[in-house]
């Protein structure tokens, strides 16, 4: 056995033979740490031969415990599996602490035991989360350390411990690893060793990871494909609101969101999220229309805003909260081109309310009607939702999911919807208006169908 010197980039997770300015994988200035690497000999082993078997064998049902948090549940795809590895990221102060101490309390309550790992913050600091939340009468087991060999000692003491949270990866050491937690070697040494204890005693583990500037999990991207589950906080600290959604799930479907707000008592759950994303009540203004989405499984109701005026730079401004630059480039492009609007000479600004990001092609339509309402000072009746991607012709094409967009929509009050030109068998009883392209959207903002 012996040791030899590695230059990896904490960015990328990528060797180099000697130390550079800046990593050649993906060109990160100064992200290269010299490294101590062990190696050992090689030797032959005697390997045995697995099992063969096929797709029609036995299915083990999945072991889900419920967290009792039916939003965390929901992003977890039930509940969460017995022996899976969790990670949670998200801005600093957004409240994955305070998120994930409810859940250990909660699942203490219920009768598993739960062990809340903590590198970031002393005993004290925790109990007294705990109190200002309520929850100083449930049994967690609490552990102030960044060692892993003492993580491993106190789960191996504990008797039927179910769940094991530790907050966060990134300050977690291996003392057999000659390196600074937070490394890319120490990162992915501590999530492996964490990850395969928890397969081989079913004990669940949800692990926090910090977030780099750019919005990315810090540490190797193979972090992300070890565990099981990643979960992302989005929006940020100085809102009311947190969304969490998922961006992997071996156990459930991804993209699924579940949406909580903050309140003196810790992150409470919002029964209704379609209400919060929808138009206060007041004056009705141009610029402004609902958009009927899917996110995950959930249908969901949001405003989308949109705001044109003059500009007297050479290149006016084009800011997007919410949703995609390039595409509101794009469909500023359609518009010109398709509709006959030119927005060239104006600043455009789009905003999704609430802190919502959309990611489906399907609000293009809903944004076209936003930007055509903003720029011809036209009102859209609130009893009207949009929903459909728009060509780059113009052309607005299908989507999925229509019956559950209207079914929510309905909900809310909601009677008039604006959708694609395919005429499907909807049970839905509402004002529907098919269009085949975005020039109909002229009669139909015009009209002022729904006031």
């Amino acid at each position: 056995m012996k040791k030899k010197l590695a230059y990896i980039c904490q960015d990328c997770g990528a060797q180099h033979k000697k130390w550079l300015g800046k990593c050649e994988e993906c060109g990160i200035w100064n992200s290269i740490v010299a490294e101590e690497i062990t190696i050992r000999k090689s030797s032959i082993l005697k390997i045995e031969t697995n099992i063969i078997s096929n797709l029609s064998g036995t299915i083990r049902v999945v072991d889900r415990l419920g967290t009792g948090i039916s939003e965390f549940d929901r992003v977890l795809g039930g509940g969460l599996v017995r022996g899976s590895a969790v990670l949670i990221a998200g801005e600093p102060g957004i409240g994955k602490s305070t998120l994930l101490l409810q859940f250990a309390a909660l699942m203490s309550r219920n009768g598993i035991n739960s062990l809340y790992v903590s590198a970031e913050e002393s005993i004290e600091q925790i109990q007294i989360r705990a109190a200002r939340l309520g929850l100083s009468d449930a049994n967690v087991h609490l552990i102030s350390t960044s060692s892993l060999n003492e993580i491993s000692d106190v789960v191996k003491k504990i008797d039927e411990l179910g769940v094991v949270i530790v907050d966060s990866i990134q300050t977690i050491k291996n003392e057999l690893i000659d390196s600074s937690p937070g490394t890319v070697t120490q990162v992915k040494s501590c999530a492996m060793e964490m990850i395969s204890q928890a397969k081989k005693s079913g004990i669940s583990v949800i692990i926090v990871g910090h977030i780099t500037k750019d919005g990315q999990i810090a540490g190797p991207k193979i972090l992300e494909h070890m565990v099981d589950t990643v979960i992302y906080f989005e929006g940020d600290s100085t809102q009311q609101f947190r969304i969490i959604r998922t961006m992997k799930n071996r156990y459930g479907p991804t993209n699924e969101i579940g949406i909580f707000e903050m309140s003196n008592v810790g992150l409470t759950e919002v029964k209704n999220p379609s209400a919060m994303f929808m138009p206060s009540s007041g004056l009705e203004t141009n610029g402004s229309c609902i958009f009927a989405g899917i996110e995950g499984t959930r249908p969901i109701m949001v405003e989308v805003q949109a705001l044109v005026s003059p500009s007297f730079l050479a290149t006016p401004r084009r800011s997007a909260v919410g949703w995609d630059i390039n595409r509101l480039a794009m469909m500023i492009a359609i518009l010109g081109a398709r509709y006959g609007l030119n927005l060239s000479d104006k600043e455009v600004y789009l905003n999704v309310v609430g802190g919502m990001k959309i990611t489906e092609p399907a609000a293009d339509l809903a944004v076209i009607a936003a930007l055509i309402s903003a720029a011809s000072n036209s009102v859209i009746s609130r009893e009207m939702v949009f929903f459909g991607e728009v060509g780059l012709s113009g052309e607005v094409r299908q989507v999925a999911q229509y019956e559950n967009r209207l079914n929510e929509a309905m909900k809310l009050g909601i009677t008039n919807a604006v959708m694609p030109s395919e005429r499907k068998i909807l049970t839905s009883d509402m004002n529907r208006f098919w269009i085949k392209h975005i020039t109909e959207l002229k009669k139909i903002i015009n009209n002022k169908i729904g006031k």
